[in-house]
């Protein structure tokens, strides 16, 4: 599968396996290796406030127009229903340009890389289609060469971890691929073919197959199943079956797992943390699969990292633990949809799941598109409540304006832009920027259809323009400042003035993290008294992160001249 040499890998794991519980295979082990104790301990800070850039790596910018049409897909597919050129290479130049960093970006996050179906599907509703998106998972060990190579993906990790930014790979155990004309049809053994899911219960919703369009995996299976044909076929006309086969003995040897399919998956989706360093996954479809298996997938994740930064401590950014967030479809704060009212576990209706007892560090908050919709005030104090006190306590959630898949974006025609970018960047908890929202890009593609509209190419003309440079600046400053205070995401919110202007602090005291700021919104132009309260002392040196505009505090007042509509204040120390 990858370029590490078996020995090199049976070695490590030895060495591994000697100094934790991750060792050889006992009752004791597997038992452990499904659900874990809840971890009481609350996220670090550092992902509680995360900036996280979503991308869709097929419209973000195109590096390597040579692998446009690979696998033999042409370009007759609906509008934004085929695959537009954009790769690897391309995301690596933009995080080599800068733009990553000017934005404050802790981590990017990219659709799935993996090789996917080859042809395309007529879908009743949105026309022909291919797997531009990335969720159509043919082979789980290559790189999809629409997207470029294995040496493209090493380059981009290593360019983003060399400017200190995490790569976040979004990861499927939930299905395969649709079926094509050109594409295989999966065994029987790997995947089910009914019931369709009714989404009622959780049989309704879990062992059921999702879309007809997919095959789904067997993920409740236990049963040792043999690989299958063409993936057999594959890997020996690409000269590496026998080194596959070696590291799937070596794998099942060391866990004591079954040979069934989603224990296959976990050991080809962890080795591209083992051999590249991927600092954590986005767990797509995460409420469809037995949720054990996540936890199977967050411990073996989380060991391949460790044994990566002990093979290249030159080349790691730090020693956090593994990272995984996952999309729970319609679940968010404050009881949304189908979350349980007053607690944090999914209701499937006849089983409740909390979905952070299983390896699980954050959710995606699909609440926050319609939260936003309430005032700064109202929505800040609502998620500090959840998250300070309530069931959220210590826990992480990411909130976005705008998906790949959510068909009801905060503002959608983009009216709102720059209130859009203010609700999102400073709000509690981590946020989620998917791309082009930097820039307004448009979500309102005229004869895109269904989700195609909210997946254009990213606009990077937009940001010449004076709007969009505007804009853009806005979110940078607004990124940045967030980057240098995790107390924003992860801090204790407390009101100073709930009239206009709206004032309110944010404090983050733990035993790793000590930050505070205050933040000043809906100010009029020009000199401005910012009530601060008791955050510092008589005499302290603040700044506007905005404006750049500096003042000190006198009887508990911080006065700026020049001062526009938003102040971002912190200490700073001469």
């Amino acid at each position: 599968m990858k370029t590490h040499l078996l020995a090199m890998l049976t070695a490590a794991v030895a060495v591994v396996a000697a100094c934790t519980d991750y060792g050889a295979p006992t009752p004791a082990n597997k038992q452990r290796a499904g659900k874990p104790s809840p971890d009481t301990q609350p996220l670090d800070p550092f992902w509680r406030n995360a900036t996280v850039y979503f991308l869709m790596t097929d419209r973000f910018a195109n590096g390597d127009r040579a692998n446009d049409t690979s696998l033999g897909r042409k370009q007759d597919a609906d509008l934004l229903r085929g695959f537009e050129g954009g790769d690897i290479q391309g995301v690596t130049e933009k995080i080599r340009a800068g733009y990553f960093s000017l934005l404050g970006v802790d981590a990017i996050w990219t659709t799935p890389l993996i090789e996917n179906s080859h042809g395309s599907v007529v879908e009743k509703e949105w026309g022909k289609t291919y797997a531009y998106h990335g969720y159509w998972p043919r082979d789980w060990t290559k790189v999809d060469p629409n997207f470029g190579s294995e040496a493209d993906l090493a380059a981009m990790i290593a360019t983003a971890h060399e400017r200190g930014i995490r790569v976040l790979a979004d990861v499927i155990i939930n299905h395969a691929g649709a079926p094509t004309p050109v594409d295989p049809v999966w065994p029987e053994t790997w995947v089910r073919r009914g019931p369709t899911c009714d989404y009622k219960s959780y049989a309704g919703s879990v062992p059921c197959e999702l879309s007809f369009t997919l095959q789904d995996i067997l993920t409740e299976s236990e049963a040792p199943v043999e690989l299958p044909d063409f993936l057999i076929k594959a890997w020996r006309n690409e000269g590496r079956l026998d080194r596959e086969m070696m590291e799937l003995d070596v794998f099942f040897a060391r866990t004591g797992y079954p040979r069934a399919p989603k224990y296959y998956i976990v050991k080809w989706l962890t080795d591209w943390v083992r051999d590249y360093g991927i600092d954590g996954f986005r767990v797509d479809t995460a409420k469809h699969v037995d949720p054990e298996i996540w936890a199977v997938l967050k411990r073996e994740a989380s060991l391949a990292l460790k044994e990566w930064k002990a093979s290249h401590p030159d080349a790691k950014i730090d020693d956090r633990e593994f990272y995984m967030v996952g999309e729970v479809f319609n679940y968010g704060l404050s009881g949304f949809a189908s979350a349980v009212d007053g607690g944090r576990a999914y209701d499937y209706g006849d089983r409740q799941v909390d979905f952070f007892d299983y390896g699980f560090d954050a959710l995606s908050n699909m609440a926050f598109p319609t939260h936003a919709q309430a005032s700064a005030r109202i929505l800040f104090n609502q998620y500090s409540d959840e998250l300070e006190d309530g069931p959220f306590s210590g826990k992480g959630i990411i909130n976005y304006i705008t998906s790949h898949d959510d068909m009801n974006p905060f503002d959608p025609n983009r009216s709102m832009t720059f209130e859009s970018a203010a609700k999102l960047m400073l709000a509690p908890g981590a946020v989620q920027i998917y791309y082009g929202d930097e820039v307004g890009r448009d979500l309102t593609i005229e004869g895109a259809k269904g989700d195609a509209t909210l997946r254009s190419n990213m606009d990077w003309a937009q940001a010449e323009t004076s709007t969009g440079a505007a804009l853009l600046s806005h979110w940078r400053k607004l990124g940045k400042f967030r980057q240098a205070h995790l107390a924003i995401g992860a801090g204790r919110h407390s009101e100073i003035s709930a009239s206009a202007p709206y004032v309110f602090s944010r404090v983050l005291d733990e035993a790793r993290e000590a930050d505070r700021v205050v933040i000043a919104m809906d100010l009029v132009p020009g000199r401005a008294a910012i009530p601060v309260g008791d955050i510092w002392p008589e005499g302290a040196h603040v700044r506007d992160a905005y404006s750049g505009v500096a003042g000190v505090v006198k009887d508990g007042y911080v006065n700026l001249s020049n001062a526009g509509t938003l102040a971002l204040l912190e200490e700073v120390h001469y």
